[in-house]
């Protein structure tokens, strides 16, 4: 082979090496740009189908927080005898049968939300089981007043819970 075929060899091939390497290329572009796409109206999809159920666990969590509220959680139960650790029991057992209703609301929502929700329940309990040491409480009625009271000076623990079950549903937006 002389050195002109050779040249004229590599002259029609290099064009048609550029010419490959541009098209794989562009349909490597044009494919990825296809998956994102496909992606975003997956995920788009996805988001219109789970947004409702989210936003109904959030409204769902509120209102446990709201029932477990003293406030209105005494309100809601009424003593059935005057012994205040019968009492003690029954609301406890109220809010761990609102916590087992909505136990499965936690799928929708933070980790860091579902945490503050148990953290809210966990301390209601406690606030209860404190007030029923209280030497003032002798009774059902007594456990009952001691508990209003307690609520009129400070917060509820359900309150922080609320608000950062909303601030998280403002994030959603």
């Amino acid at each position: 082979m002389d050195s002109s075929r050779i040249i004229d060899l590599f002259l029609f091939t290099l064009p048609a090496l550029i010419t490959g390497l541009i098209a794989y290329y562009f349909f490597k572009t044009h494919t990825e740009n296809e998956d994102g796409r496909r992606r975003f109206l997956l995920k788009k999809d996805l988001q219109t189908t789970s947004m409702p159920l989210r936003l109904q666990a959030y409204e769902r969590l509120t209102l446990f927080l709201e029932r477990i509220s003293p406030n209105k959680l005494l309100l809601r139960v009424k003593p059935t005898s005057s012994d205040k650790d019968d009492y003690e029991a029954l609301l406890i057992q109220s809010i761990q049968q609102e916590m087992e209703h909505n136990l499965t609301q936690q799928i929708y929502v933070s980790e860091k939300c579902w945490s503050v929700i148990s953290t809210a329940k966990a301390a209601t309990v406690q606030l209860i089981r404190k007030a029923n040491l209280s030497e003032k409480t002798d009774s059902a009625d007594k456990l009952r007043e001691v508990l209003l009271t307690e609520m009129m000076e400070r917060h509820s623990p359900s309150d922080a819970a609320i608000s950062i079950l909303k601030e998280e549903v403002r994030e959603l937006w």
